[in-house]
Parts: structure tokens; C-alpha cells; sequence
């Protein structure tokens, strides 16, 4: 039973008796009549369940995603399925990507939906879902040809197991099981190995089949239907996974498709949990290691021109001189929250949520909003000649469906839970109910530096509250009713504090935000972004300065940069006085088709026009 579905059964209960209602890890196998997972769960994130967001922009965000997608025609949505079925198709075809039809994104709206129905208890999105899966349903013939491939059927599998998880919809097993034993019967089964060299088969033929082993895995979990667990190990990737068993820069790792090759490692995740085979947790330690030592920005983007650059030549900050599309951001956010947030339910550190953080703010938090006519964000651009967001040249792409599953996960990144602790591993207004025990969490972060954490509900309870320590902050601090803790707060680790909690009692977590350099590669190090917290700055770059230059050492950084009526906004204030119209701010605040500049050389002279 989902906790949210079963809100009204376990309303009034006490958090004790609650937690023991949560079937977790092990647990929840056995219940279903199937072996036990093997692979030992940690933590767990609330599930969508639980956690709201308050008023902040990011909600602000959530809530202009959720008025587009309602607002999409289902019968144009349908069109193209219900034309291939023979059917009455009234409507128009979506265009772009969709032109044919929205198998593209259909899985991923169902999913997407379905989720943030469970978070907000929205019914109005269900309701909506509801009425594309039924109607999708019409035109799926008997035997179960959904008339999708590898790549479309994976987000479909998605969709539908997740209409069945956080929307419930009675009839979504039924068809999963029917389409996937098509799938089963007809799919290629001897796909081709992705060739980095070829400019069609880097992300493999046929497409993206390496993708598909984790949610046939989460359909084997939800079902106890061995077809699905059979079907997963089909699509295992061993000769791209075992690179990464024994160490964290292997050879022969550049060339593929960026996105797909961190999404695949979902699959491995998932092939942990089910197998219990610690390989696949050291391959993806090693792996996010990997993209944290070698193919991330400052932002937490990856994967110009949509490849893994080269680990050991400097290529990643090379490709700052030529490629605009430097970062796949919506889908390449929804994959970096899945990887991360599985090593940190199997793991329980605290360091797996510094990439979801960066990516909060950087990634999926910056993107432009959705467009009329599926016009849609795609690429960031961080050029060190200047970038501009803008939208993609085709409408309804695959970032279409990955943003409104991204918008759902918001609420599934904040916090996490086990038996006897709470843990907040992102500094976001929202609140969070855990069996009778509430906590608000009240901040601007990460504008400002601090975050007030209310513990609320009716009874004193003892727990633990565990904080995490940003990897980059080496002088986080906490108090607790307005006395200094005394808890140790290493970065990359959680601070921990135990005790029993009232009603009222306030936790104050203060981050210093201090401006930094952070240097694209060590081939590179003197190219660099300038970072604020978990947050990248951008400069202004509507004006030509041709005097502009940045201070040469870091230390000088706080002195050049004030303050601008914003605690975001900075003016470049010269040593010589001489006056700079330009502005730094995050990268989030970006508008549209707004030029700036987010890389610098800091030994590159300035220049003059005229």
C-alpha cells in the first residue's frame, strides 16, 4: 500500500507505529511472496510521498509545468496512436519529434504525472493520465504491439508501472504485462555494441537498448512476475558496466552518448538491488567518480555534443571552445537524480547529494520554461566566447518528457529516512510529514545562508536529524534552540543530532556562501567558473567591456565582486576604479535569448574593439 493512497488508514498515527507499517528494502519482497533483495537499503527517500514543497521558485517552476502539461489536448497527444490503430483521430499531430506520434515522451508524461499526482495529491493530473492511458489502451491490439521499439517502450514500461505505483490505476499491470510480453516475443535480442567512432550507433542500435534493464527490474519488484526480472537481464551492458568494476578511470570510457551511458547505470543499480552482487556497487561508485573527476562542469552538467570526452587530454575543457551544446539538461538532470539518489539509499552517504544539489539550481532549475507548441529547453551553453538559452529547433523532444518527471522529483530529492532518523539532504522551502512527526524547513538558500528547520505535531519524539554537509563547505554550522550544537559538521558527511524533539523546537543550519573558482579540468586550471555555494554565477554580457578581467588569485575574488541590491547579483568593483556596467548572477536567473558568459581565462589579457 502507498502512503499516500493510504493517508486517511495512518492519519493520527504515532511516528513509531507508522514506521513500522513502511515495508523497506527486504521487506517489501517478502510481503509479495518473492525472495527477499539482497542488496541492504539504507536509507530511503519518501517516495513522493509525504514532502511539499512551499512557496519558492522552484515551486513556482513545478506548479507553470503542471499548467502546461494539463493544458495539452489529449486528442492531439492521442492522434497519432489512435490514426495507426485505425481509429477515429480527432486532433492534430503534436510536430517535432512527435510528428508521427508522442511515443517519444508518452511513457515519460504517464510517469511524470502519476508522480506528481502522489506528491501534491493532485486529482486534476491524475484525472488526466488516467484518461491517456485508457484511451492509449483502445489502440493497443490483442496481442500487444504498442507499436513501440527499444527506446519508446522503456519510458512506456516507466509510465505505466508508475500509474500502477502513485496514481493506482486498477488496469496499469494488466497492460504492462501485455505489452512487454510482446516485447519479450518480437525485440531484437542481439543488439549492436555502441561504437563511439560512428555518428549514428554512439548511443547505440538499436536505440538506447542498454536503458532498458531498470524498470523491467521495478516491474519485477511491483509484480513478483519472473517475466520481467528475465527480460532486465536481456539488457544488461557488461561490456560498457565492467569497465568500472575495479577502478574509477578506465580506458575506452569517451566517444558514447552522455545521457543514455549515466542512465544505464540505473539498470546496474537496480541489478544490486535485486541480485545483492556487490560488483555492481563498486561499478556505480566507480562510475559517479568518474563523472564527478572527469566529464562534469561546475553547473553538474555533462556530455558536450552529447558524448563522454576523453578523461585524461583536457577535452572537456577544450570543448568550451566550440560546443553550444554542452549539457542535454533535462535529461541529463533526470538521470544524475536517479544515480545519485540509488548509491544514496544503498550507501546512506551523505556526498551522492552534492551532484543533485548542483543540478537542482543548475541544471534542471535553469531551464527555460515549456513553450506553446512543445517548444522546449534542450541545451545549456557554456561557451568561454558566450552562451544564450534558448530552445531547441524542433518542438517535443525528449527533454519535453524528462522536464515534467524532473519537476516530480523536486519532491523526491529533499529528504530521506530509516528507522530511527530523519535526513534533509537539500536546503529547499517545503515540509515533510513522518508518521505524526512534521518538519518545516524555512530558507532562501541558497541566496542566503541559512535554513530554519521547525520541528512540529504533537508529541516529543526522539530521532535523529542528520544534515548534509555540502562537499564544498568546510564551516557549515548548527544550532538547536538558538545554542551552537557542537556537532561535527564534515563536508561530504551528515551532522548528526540525536535527541528527543518538541513541538516548536527550531534547528538553524548556516552555510557560509563564500564566491569561488572552479576550474573546468587539470589541464585547465586556470579556466574557470566563478561559484557561489551550490551555485554558478553568470555574467552579464549585453555590453562589450573592453577592459573586463577578473581578479588573477581567488583570495581576491570577495573584493572584486559587492553586492548589487541582491545577495546574488554582483557589480565588478576595479581596484582602479574604472567602471564595469556588467553584471554576475546565477545561471538560473538567465533569461532567454540573454547573452553571458559563464567560463573565463583568467591569464587571458583583456582586449579592446575599437
Amino acid at each position: 500500500m502507498h502512503a499516500r493512497c493510504a493517508a486517511s488508514i495512518l492519519k493520527g498515527m504515532r511516528r513509531r507505529e507508522f514506521l513500522k507499517t513502511i515495508p523497506t528494502g527486504a521487506a517489501l519482497l517478502a510481503q509479495s511472496g518473492r525472495a527477499a533483495a539482497p542488496g541492504p537499503i539504507r536509507v530511503e527517500p519518501f517516495n513522493y510521498d509525504g514532502v511539499r514543497l512551499r512557496q519558492s521558485r522552484w515551486r513556482q517552476q513545478v506548479e507553470a509545468a503542471r499548467e502546461y502539461y494539463l493544458n495539452l489536448s489529449d486528442d492531439d497527444i492521442l492522434h497519432g496512436f489512435r490514426k495507426a490503430a485505425g481509429l477515429p483521430a480527432p486532433g492534430a499531430a503534436l510536430g517535432g519529434w512527435c510528428r508521427e506520434n508522442s511515443s517519444t515522451v508518452f511513457g515519460q508524461w504517464l510517469s511524470g504525472l502519476a508522480r506528481l499526482h502522489c506528491a501534491t495529491g493532485d486529482q486534476a493530473v491524475r484525472e488526466k493520465a488516467a484518461r491517456l492511458m485508457t484511451e492509449w489502451a483502445s489502440t493497443v491490439p490483442a496481442d500487444g504491439n504498442c507499436r513501440m521499439r527499444h527506446y519508446a517502450f522503456d519510458k512506456l514500461v516507466c509510465g505505466l508501472l508508475d500509474m500502477h505505483l502513485y496514481a493506482k490505476h486498477p488496469d496499469a499491470l494488466g497492460l504492462l504485462e501485455k505489452v512487454t510480453r510482446y516485447a519479450q516475443r518480437s525485440f531484437e535480442r542481439e543488439p549492436r555494441t555502441v561504437t563511439p567512432s560512428h555518428n549514428t550507433e554512439y548511443y547505440g542500435l538499436p536505440q538506447e537498448w542498454y536503458t532498458l534493464s531498470e524498470n523491467q527490474y521495478r516491474a519485477w519488484q511491483a509484480t513478483g512476475n519472473a517475466m520481467h526480472k528475465e527480460f532486465a537481464e536481456v539488457w544488461h551492458y557488461p561490456q560498457y558496466w565492467n569497465k568500472f568494476a575495479a577502478t574509477a578511470l578506465p580506458s575506452g570510457t569517451s566517444g558514447v552518448h552522455a545521457y543514455s551511458h549515466v542512465n544505464t547505470f540505473s539498470g546496474a543499480a537496480m541489478a544490486y538491488e535485486v541480485t545483492g552482487d556487490s560488483t555492481y556497487l563498486r561499478i556505480i561508485r566507480n562510475f559517479y567518480d568518474f563523472m564527478q573527476n572527469t566529464q562534469c562542469y561546475a553547473t553538474g552538467g555533462y556530455g558536450p555534443n552529447e558524448r563522454f570526452m576523453t578523461p585524461d587530454d583536457g577535452s572537456l575543457g577544450r570543448a568550451l571552445e566550440t560546443r553550444s551544446d554542452t549539457f542535454e539538461t533535462l535529461c541529463g538532470s533526470w538521470a544524475a537524480f536517479k544515480l545519485s539518489r540509488y548509491l544514496t539509499r544503498f550507501t546512506g552517504e551523505a556526498r551522492y547529494g552534492d551532484w543533485i544539489e548542483r543540478l537542482f539550481y543548475n541544471g534542471s532549475g535553469a531551464a527555460l520554461p515549456l513553450r506553446p507548441g512543445g517548444r522546449n529547453f534542450y541545451y545549456s551553453d557554456y561557451r568561454t566566447s558566450g552562451g544564450i538559452k534558448t530552445d531547441y529547433w524542433e518542438n517535443f523532444t525528449c527533454c519535453s518528457g524528462t522536464y515534467l518527471q524532473d519537476m516530480a522529483d523536486y519532491h523526491n530529492l529533499i529528504y530521506y529516512k530509516d528507522a530511527a532518523g530523519l535526513y534533509v539532504s537539500l536546503y529547499v522551502p517545503s515540509e515533510v510529514n513522518w508518521g505524526g512527526v512534521t518538519l518545516v524547513q524555512e530558507t532562501g538558500y541558497p541566496e542566503t545562508e541559512t535554513s530554519t528547520l521547525t520541528i512540529g505535531g504533537t508529541e516529543s519524539a526522539r530521532l535523529a536529524l542528520r544534515l548534509r554537509v555540502p562537499g564544498w563547505s568546510p564551516d557549515m554550522s548548527v544550532t538547536v534552540n538558538g545554542k551552537l550544537s557542537g556537532v561535527a559538521c564534515k563536508p561530504g558527511e551528515w551532522a548528526s543530532i540525536e535527541r528527543t524533539w518538541s513541538p516548536g523546537d527550531r534547528v538553524e543550519v548556516r552555510i557560509p556562501l563564500r564566491l569561488r573558482y572552479q576550474p573546468v579540468d587539470r589541464w585547465h586550471p586556470r579556466r574557470v567558473a566563478i561559484v557561489r555555494g551550490p551555485v554558478v554565477l553568470a555574467l552579464d554580457y549585453n555590453y562589450h567591456a573592453p577592459a573586463f578581467e577578473l581578479p588573477k588569485s581567488e583570495a581576491d575574488l570577495a573584493k572584486w565582486l559587492e553586492p548589487d541590491g541582491s545577495p546574488v547579483v554582483f557589480r565588478v568593483n576595479r581596484p582602479d576604479g574604472r567602471p564595469v556596467r556588467l553584471r554576475f548572477r546565477p545561471f538560473y536567473q538567465m533569461a532567454e535569448d540573454f547573452p553571458y558568459l559563464m567560463y573565463f581565462d583568467l591569464d587571458k589579457e583583456p582586449y579592446a574593439l575599437w
